[in-house]
C-alpha cells in the first residue's frame, strides 16, 4: 500500500481547464514501479477509469477524455498530473488517483472537480 494525496480540484466554466495531482508516499523506485491512473464517479454514476499511465510510460483515455486530457507522472516527484482542458460539464465529479502493482491497490481520497457555468 501507498498513501495519495489528491490536490487541485475545484469549480471552474465550461472550456476552461484544472490540473491535478497525485502525490505518492514512496520511495521512487517504489513509485516509478507502480502504474497509476485517474478515476472519476459522479453522483448516481459507477466510478470509471479517466487515464492510465504505465511505468513504462504508456498511456490510455477513456474515450471522451481524448484529446482533451493528459496524465503523466514525474518519478523523481513521486507525483502523477491529470492536465484537463476544454473541461464539460459533463466531467463533473470526484477524482480519485490510483496506483496498481499486481494485486494491490491504493487510493487518495479523491478531489471534487465541478464544472458549471
Amino acid at each position: 500500500q501507498v498513501q495519495l494525496v489528491e490536490s487541485g480540484g475545484g469549480l471552474v466554466q465550461p472550456g476552461g481547464s484544472l490540473r491535478l495531482s497525485c502525490a505518492a508516499a514512496a520511495s521512487r523506485i517504489i513509485f516509478s514501479i507502480y502504474h497509476m491512473a485517474w478515476y472519476r464517479q459522479a453522483p448516481g454514476k459507477q466510478r470509471e477509469l479517466v487515464a492510465a499511465i504505465t511505468a513504462g510510460g504508456s498511456t490510455k483515455y477513456e474515450y471522451s477524455a481524448k484529446g482533451r486530457f493528459t496524465i503523466s507522472r514525474d518519478n523523481a516527484k513521486n507525483t502523477v498530473y491529470l492536465q484537463m482542458n476544454s473541461l464539460k460539464p459533463e466531467d463533473t465529479a470526484v477524482y480519485y488517483c490510483n496506483a496498481h502493482f499486481m494485486n494491490s491497490d491504493s487510493w487518495g481520497q479523491g478531489t471534487q472537480v465541478t464544472v458549471s457555468s
